[in-house]
């Protein structure tokens, strides 16, 4: 084993540890955004998670490259149907949260 190898080995690992971490941290995000939505509206957020549907790179407002992730989650207002909602996120921040039936929120 080179050390070349070895150095490549540990820098690739190193970005993926820290593409974890934020991908950890922006879950976290969507999650708290679309319970506080829900608790609003006056609905029940079900399952109490969120799921990422598409990530793709993107600038933010100040022109930075960052990742937008786009999470959908469900809620119910009556217990017997199902309903979804989506909490898009540039970065870190949540920029567009939309709940089905509802209006598109901008937190």
């Amino acid at each position: 084993m080179s050390f070349s190898f070895l150095i490549g080995f540990l820098l690739v690992a190193g970005l993926g540890l820290l593409f974890w971490r934020d991908s950890l941290g922006a879950r976290e995000q969507a999650r708290a955004a679309s319970s506080r939505a829900c608790q609003q509206m006056g609905v029940q957020l079900l399952d109490d998670t969120v799921a990422l549907e598409r990530l793709w790179p993107r600038r933010d407002r100040d022109g930075r490259l960052k990742l937008e992730r786009l999470y959908v989650f469900e809620f119910t207002d009556t217990g017997q149907r199902r309903q979804v909602g989506s909490v898009l996120l540039v970065g870190a921040r949540v920029e567009v949260l939309h709940m089905e039936g509802g209006d598109l929120l901008v937190p």
